[in-house]
């Protein structure tokens, strides 16, 4: 899946269907929108459940960070139509369970507005990144002293997504609308890319190491799952047994072996890192969309089911599932997800306001939080070196991180 704002770019201001433009809502502002599109998004395939009036804000913000060129003096016109036109439906309330555990939240604003944090990562030196997908730049965030820098990329509108670290600290991210892999070096600021040589490979998603050093990828709307070495840059890629399987979040086990959630289906896939041969687990409701995943000690795989609003357990020795519905109901759609010393944690991205969600696997009980400012919303979450949960707020533009009593 492109991300929500190149689609809703695309939807608002690159084009409109005769049809569609018949179906806008009269008032003022409605012929601009229209004018102003002529996309092959349907803007009601992607509106989703609408936006708050801020929300509508930063996605004009994100749209112009992107490099849509709207008009200066239609900018406010189409902005107050689609606040008045398309609201944010309800949504299910933030269910907040107390519990055994205390945390605190602090949460720094990122500099550029409408910059969409979208992945977090808690780096070795302490520092937390995050990339700015619509303002095509890689932040770092001093947890000790607030300050932010963020780092410019090379390929314009590249989209970074996803982020890990390598063992000589160097950042990686994927080029989620520029088709490539990146390196940026925080010592430097120089960015080295990897272009993807398959052009169906045109959305690299998320990204992770494993412990030899090599590095793997999904890119869900092409059902890949890619695999990079780093010292000869050769990329090969991987197609899942599942056509439109959409390979999204990623984790490793003990073993080595990695676990990919397919959120095109209700099915995980493994791969073998020696013989990269793919095997698929089948979730036993068909309606289940697992999004994200964490691997606990045991070798437990832990899923979010975006689309039911249940945390799910898989044990890949025997298949066995086990699931909880997480606390804000089936309409919470459970999304970022970390371990941290064999307790999950997660977000519940469409709770209002967004939600810290621990599970304890051995009591088999929730506890819950409010993030403070609405969250909105946690597309993935990191853990720190001394066991702290960092997220990224796409719609807040923000980082924040829940440091949890020892």
């Amino acid at each position: 899946m492109r991300p929500l704002l190149s689609l809703m770019t695309a939807a608002l201001l690159c084009g409109a269907l005769p049809a569609w433009s018949q179906e806008l809502p009269e008032g003022r502002g409605k012929e601009m929108v229209a004018a102003q599109c002529n996309s092959c998004h349907p803007f009601y395939a992607r509106l989703g459940s609408g936006y708050t009036a801020e929300g509508w804000r930063t996605v004009m913000r994100m749209m112009a960070n992107h490099g849509v060129a709207v008009p200066a003096d239609q900018v406010a016109t189409i902005t107050e139509y689609l606040i008045k036109n398309f609201p944010e439906r309800a949504k299910p309330a933030g269910v907040v369970i107390p519990g055994p555990a205390k945390v605190t939240i602090k949460e720094w604003q990122v500099p550029t507005p409408g910059s969409r944090p979208h992945d977090p990562l808690a780096a070795a030196d302490g520092s937390l990144w995050y990339t700015g997908q619509m303002n095509n730049v890689l932040g770092r965030v001093d947890p000790k002293t607030g300050k932010i820098k963020e780092y410019p990329l090379k390929t314009l509108h590249s989209g970074p997504h996803g982020l890990d670290e390598d063992k000589a600290g160097n950042i990686w991210y994927t080029g989620n609308t520029g088709a490539l892999i990146g390196k940026l070096d925080p010592k430097t600021g120089a960015v080295t890319e990897y272009k993807m040589l398959d052009a169906d490979a045109k959305d690299p998603h998320t990204l992770i190491f494993d412990k030899a050093g090599i590095l793997w990828f999904t890119v869900q709307n092409a059902n890949r799952i890619g695999r990079l070495d780093p010292k000869s840059g050769e990329i090969k890629l991987l197609t899942p047994p599942t056509p439109k399987s959409r390979p999204y979040g990623m984790a490793l086990n003990s073993k080595g072996t990695l676990f990919v959630v397919q959120f095109g289906t209700n099915r995980v896939a493994s791969v073998d890192p020696a013989t990269l041969q793919i095997r698929e687990y089948v979730l036993p409701d068909p309606a289940s969309r697992p999004r994200r995943l964490a691997i606990t000690s045991d070798d437990m795989v832990w899923y979010s089911d975006y689309s039911r609003g249940y945390l799910g357990r898989l044990d890949p020795a025997t298949g066995k599932v086990s699931e909880w519905q997480s606390p804000s109901g089936p309409k919470s759609a459970p999304y970022g997800i970390s371990v941290i010393n064999d307790i999950i944690w997660y977000s519940e991205s469409e709770s209002t306001p967004n939600t810290v969600v621990r599970f304890d696997p051995k009591t088999e009980k929730f506890q819950s939080w409010a993030i403070p400012g609405g969250g909105n919303i946690v597309r993935n979450t990191s853990v720190t070196r001394d066991g702290n949960f960092v997220l990224a707020n796409s719609l807040v533009n923000a980082v924040t991180l829940v440091t949890i009593s020892k």
